[in-house]
């Protein structure tokens, strides 16, 4: 198992930046495929970003393309969410998660919220 707490969230205006940070603690994000989710009150959590644990190849919702970066850093067994341009449209709980290699098992953080104001 693996635990995760997500950090860096908070209150910024539109146009402004944040670094979310997801740490590791019980076994190392190395053998997880490491992903950022997003949901807003009665809505369906939504992925956002994906970074694969051999590759390091990365994926984004289309949304999000061109302003937020996922990286990882496996030595401080850390995860990283840098969005920047953020419009009120990106607020939302963000939540990290870590999938086993075909998804066999997947784990989440408990969230940090982000909010963009207009």
């Amino acid at each position: 198992q693996v635990q995760l707490v997500e950090s860096g969230g908070g209150l910024v205006q539109a146009g402004g930046s944040l670094r979310l940070s997801c740490a590791a603690s019980g076994r190392t994000i190395a053998y997880f495929n490491m992903n950022w989710y997003r949901q807003a009150p009665g809505k369906e959590r939504e992925f956002v970003a994906s970074i694969d644990r051999r590759t390091g190849n990365t994926g984004y919702v289309d949304s999000v393309k061109g302003r937020f970066t996922i990286s990882r850093d496996n030595a401080k067994n850390t995860v990283y969410l840098d969005m920047n341009t953020l419009r009120p449209e990106d607020t939302d709980i963000y939540y990290c998660n870590a999938k086993t290699p075909l998804s066999a098992s997947q784990y989440w953080g408990q969230g940090t919220q982000v909010t963009v104001s207009s």
